[in-house]
């Protein structure tokens, strides 16, 4: 498949879970579009007629705890970061998701199903050139003790993601990743959300996390993981806000040519880089072609680091 075409699934795909905050049973179908048309979500199931709603920074309504999409009558689709990261991380330019329910189903808590699902439905090029969003100066947000920044990068799209937590079985890590279909199925696509026993009698009063289980939430206590079948990465915590990173910048709408860092950050933090980012007509232009080549990847990408303190996993900033 070239480079510098667009592309998009040859045929549907489904997949059928549960919301992990809803606790509601969602079916979701990916399938085609049209050249330029992005990533649409068309949720189902409601009173009348379907509504879309275009996977778009300018489409976000919420960031707690997960990214929420909706219009002016209100939320359509919850959760929508890992099939988002799914798409984007594996070159799928234009897509549309049918979603029945009011959430994304959480699955394994990774975007694994989501990856075989687009293998399932195959992807295809289109008769059109790809085109790019390239960031051309630095753009950085602070929010507390959080730091996000974009950075011009010419080899193609490079997150840089550290983690720092209170609890001393996270403790501080770091993961990097320059972006690629084969490198995000490998490393980043397996990598499950994750959360604090001693978190879910908050949320769920609050009225989140009631489709959390062990079998699809990485569980810590104080001391221990708490999941039998333990970790699949040593550093799986970081791999899976890089698996994060990557759903949320989606919302840009092209893919990204340039580098995103993020210090203790979340899907707030995410959500107002892309915002700043995006205002800023200096900061970015629109490109077309094929992908740069990539620059060699670095011996410090994916390199865990142990120690450290901040806000509790399921804090707001943090999925």
């Amino acid at each position: 498949m070239k480079l510098n075409r667009q592309t998009t699934l040859q045929s549907q795909a489904t997949v059928t879970g549960v919301g992990v905050h809803s606790g509601l049973p969602v079916n979701l179908t990916i399938g085609p579009a049209p050249v330029d048309a992005g990533l649409i979500f068309v949720r189902t199931g409601l009173e009348g007629v379907d509504r879309e709603v275009v996977a778009s920074a300018e489409s976000v309504i919420s960031t707690e705890f997960a990214t929420v999409l909706g219009d002016s009558e209100g939320p359509l689709v919850a959760t929508a970061e890992h099939v988002l990261a799914a798409l984007r991380g594996m070159g799928v330019d234009n897509a549309t998701i049918e979603i029945d329910g009011p959430e994304v189903p959480i699955m394994d808590g990774s975007a694994a199903a989501f990856v075989a699902a687009i293998d399932q439905a195959g992807i295809v090029a289109q008769p059109a050139v790809r085109r790019f969003l390239q960031i051309l100066k630095p753009v950085t947000v602070t929010r507390g003790d959080s730091f996000g920044e974009f950075r011009p990068y010419a080899a193609g799209f490079r997150a840089e993601v550290e983690i720092d937590f209170v609890n001393p079985v996270i403790g501080r890590q770091s993961y990097a990743l320059e972006l690629s279909p084969e490198r995000f199925r490998r490393e980043i696509s397996r990598a499950r959300t994750f959360g604090f026993l001693n978190e879910f009698a908050r949320l769920s009063s609050a009225g989140f996390a009631l489709g959390s289980s062990f079998e699809n939430t990485v569980v810590f206590d104080d001391e221990r993981l708490l999941n039998a079948e333990g970790l699949r990465y040593a550093d799986e915590c970081a791999r899976h806000k890089v698996l994060d990173v990557i759903g949320d910048l989606a919302l840009a709408g092209l893919p990204l040519l340039g580098a995103f860092r993020s210090v203790r950050g979340g899907h707030k933090l995410n959500h107002a880089a892309l915002t700043a980012l995006l205002a800023d007509r200096t900061a970015w232009r629109v490109v077309e072609g094929e992908t740069p080549r990539r620059s060699r990847v670095p011996a410090e990408a994916g390199r865990a680091i142990v120690g450290g303190m901040v806000s509790p996993a399921y804090s707001p900033d943090v999925s």
